[in-house]
């Protein structure tokens, strides 16, 4: 649904297609820059700022297609929304932290502050579309401005940038599409959404299958394992939810808000999910 008041987007370089991974144009930031413990998700330590022991000395990973069966299921579920190549190739210019060791340092720090940068692209490109309100789409827009900036100029200046109050900023004007829309879908008020369906509910576990969704807003929610088969999700505000094995078979997520391909690479569905149409299925998901 795109708002025929909506701005047009501030840079063509930075649309949705292009917050998608490019891992061969990337010198593996998200293997080396990140640490993660031995858990669920992963079978060994790794400390951050250190090569992943699966990592071949052309950047690729070694066990890219058995990442699961071996237990490195974060990898699978991990998407930097394209700041990887665009650190890689913008910023440091095509040369690795492995030809000039000098710059790793940089480099890796550059790669934390643009991967939260290009999710914030991501979020505010959809807000933009979403809105019919003007002034809450110029305000996406002069945000979109400011990150393009951050993320397409000097080193110094992605650095130097307040993550914090540009989180909160972003925050806010997420926060204010999502009313607009969940209004839309008679969220506002409503009786038939139970009282339990609120901003950072824990609804682990929780029978939802097969439920009228539309409009709730379950921003931050814990769903991890929840039963979502069949219901329906448009309009509902799903921005930073966790779907970690979540059950989303025959879900309806076409029309849901700021859903991201971590959430659904968390979650388990089928080929009857509907979701919008600049995600993916995931590999795992049966018939994916």
């Amino acid at each position: 649904m795109t708002s025929s008041n909506s701005l047009e987007p501030s840079s063509s370089a930075f649309d949705r297609a292009s917050l998608r991974p490019d891992c061969g144009n990337c010198f593996a930031l998200c293997c080396t820059a990140f640490g993660f413990t031995r858990s669920a998700d992963f079978p060994v330590d790794k400390p951050a700022g250190s090569p992943c022991q699966n990592l071949a000395p052309d950047f690729s990973c070694t066990i890219h297609d058995s990442l699961r069966p071996r237990g490195f299921r974060g990898c699978t579920v991990f998407d930097c929304f394209g700041a990887g190549q665009n650190v890689s190739q913008g910023l440091f210019a095509g040369k690795s932290w492995l030809e000039s060791p000098d710059t790793k340092n940089d480099m890796f720090a550059a790669f934390a502050a643009a991967r939260q940068l290009h999710e914030m692209l991501w979020y505010l490109a959809e807000a933009q579309a979403r809105t019919f309100d003007p002034d809450a789409s110029r305000r996406a827009t002069d945000l979109r401005n400011t990150i393009e900036r951050a993320v397409g100029n000097e080193l110094s200046d992605l650095l130097s940038l307040d993550l914090q109050d540009l989180h909160s900023q972003v925050r806010s004007t997420l926060i204010e599409v999502s009313e607009e829309v969940r209004a839309s879908y008679l969220a506002v008020d409503d009786d038939h959404l139970d009282s339990a369906l609120k901003p950072g509910a824990d609804l682990m576990g929780k029978n939802l299958r097969s439920r009228q969704l539309c409009g709730a807003d379950l921003r931050g929610a814990y769903l991890i394992a929840a039963d979502l088969r069949g219901s329906d999700l448009s309009g509902a505000d799903l921005l930073g939810a966790d779907f970690r094995d979540a059950r989303l078979d025959g879900a309806d997520l076409s029309q849901a808000l700021y859903v991201t391909q971590p959430q659904l690479n968390a979650a388990k569905g089928d080929h009857t999910t509907v979701l919008p149409p600049d995600l993916e299925t995931p590999s795992h998901w049966h018939g994916g």
